[in-house]
């Protein structure tokens, strides 16, 4: 298996053998099922589904309950897909931990970042301030000039301008494994992991 489901616990910090402070970030990695095995001869491509968390049944729809029950699993609250190793056997209803990982390796590990809200340009971009003085209004965080009158005549695609700040896929490569605490389930990265505290996050190879 190339990478797990889990959820952020929070962040804290370590000393390492040569007394530094680490900052790192707990993550709950697993247990996560097999739901699925996608083959090229049913689906086209190659991968394998994982579910994290089971559910009760009252809160999926019946797709989602005929899909465990093609198994015989049990329901599961978050699923998400991840690329085979090769000359592995998958079979549904196979489980996998924090054993995945070692202390050394480096994930990649995605979420949803925090959702700010509509935010102006200042905040959102790092804009700088106009001139609060000489004939300034209240205009000082507005955005200023976004684009010439009679050439080009239009706004290019792509300006930054106001709008929703956060609340997106972010993914955050290259985070040292500096910790597995197997009884409980998790790891400690190095660095910070995008989201809120029990934000789901995908932790990859």
């Amino acid at each position: 298996m190339r990478g797990l489901i889990g959820k952020k616990i929070g962040m804290t910090r370590i000393f390492n053998s040569s007394g530094q402070a680490v900052p790192v970030t707990v993550l709950e990695a697993g247990p996560c099922l097999v739901t699925q095995v996608k083959s090229i001869e049913n689906d086209g491509y190659e991968s394998v589904q994982i579910g994290y968390k089971e559910s009760k049944e009252k809160h999926l729809n019946k797709p989602l309950m005929g899909h465990f029950n093609k198994s015989s699993i049990k329901p599961m609250r978050i699923l998400a897909e991840f690329k085979k190793v090769p000359n592995f056997e998958y079979k549904p209803g196979q489980v996998f931990n924090v054993s995945l990982f070692k202390e050394g390796d480096y994930v990649t590990v995605s979420g949803h970042s925090k959702g700010r809200g509509f935010a102006g340009t200042v905040k959102k971009y790092s804009f700088s301030t106009q001139r609060k003085t000489h004939g300034q209004g209240d205009t000082y965080r507005h955005v200023g000039s976004i684009g010439n009158a009679s050439d080009p005549s239009r706004v290019f695609p792509g300006k930054k301008m106001p709008g929703r700040f956060g609340n997106r896929k972010v993914s955050v490569k290259s985070l040292e494994v500096v910790m597995i605490n197997e009884e409980n389930n998790q790891i400690l990265v190095k660095g910070s992991v995008p989201g809120a505290p029990n934000g789901i996050v995908l932790i990859a190879r």
